[in-house]
């Protein structure tokens, strides 16, 4: 018997992790069909190369209790696409859930979603968030009511978890974690720029000057059209 419908997004240039995080855990649940999530079944092309095949279009898919929304560079072209912020917007309104992994709480909020909410992205987007009126808030983890939203990448899968244990309780997430057998323990402490040398940080954002403006310049336009 089916008990929860769960429907991650994909998309080209997505990154892979965003949504194959989740997706192990998610299938690890009892009695859930998960949908992998796209306007065509043809396969997708990641960031990094790895190619995925959807298994649902958003046109067929079934009224979801859980839709997330992954990030990636792809969310630029997702960000004013008014066949996906459409389909967000209406399986939002009676999902029991509404998430996001890394960037694509930006997406949700181009979608309106989060409005007066409480949400996290990426270490390196947060101030992103307010112009499309969310309350940018640190965590590995974000509730605010039905949507949660995750931090960067790794991160999909302390949300994952998180939202298994809202559904079926405690005892099931736990099940699951050990089960894949999530204990983190990096060799390195450079995960966050709250711990990583200064030197380290500056070099990553140096690398991500481009897309930094690439990503001002998209919010900026639909922040101006949300007004």
């Amino acid at each position: 018997m089916i008990q929860y419908r769960i429907g991650l997004l994909a998309f080209p240039a997505m990154t892979q992790l965003d949504l194959t995080g989740p997706l192990q855990v998610f299938t690890s649940l009892p009695n859930a069909e998960v949908h992998v999530l796209w306007k065509t079944l043809d396969p997708i092309r990641t960031h990094g190369g790895l190619t995925l095949i959807p298994d649902t279009t958003l046109a067929d898919c079934p009224a979801l209790d859980v839709i997330c929304v992954p990030g990636g560079a792809g969310v630029l072209d997702l960000m004013d696409d008014p066949d996906v912020l459409s389909f967000l917007r209406t399986q939002a309104e009676h999902a029991t859930f509404v998430g996001s992994i890394c960037t694509g709480s930006l997406v949700l909020g181009a979608a309106g979603l989060l409005r007066g909410k409480h949400a996290t992205t990426h270490w390196a987007w947060t101030d992103l968030l307010a112009p499309l009126g969310a309350i940018a808030t640190k965590g590995r983890v974000v509730r605010d009511g039905k949507f949660m939203t995750g931090g960067g990448v790794t991160a999909g899968i302390d949300f994952a978890l998180t939202m298994v244990a809202e559904l079926a309780g405690q005892e099931v997430a736990e099940t699951i974690q050990l089960g894949i057998e999530y204990a983190p323990a990096p060799p390195f402490d450079a995960g966050s720029p709250d711990t990583a040398r200064p030197e380290l940080v500056a070099a990553v954002r140096a690398r991500m000057t481009t897309l930094r403006a690439e990503r001002q310049a998209r919010v900026a336009k639909v922040a101006a059209a949300m007004a």
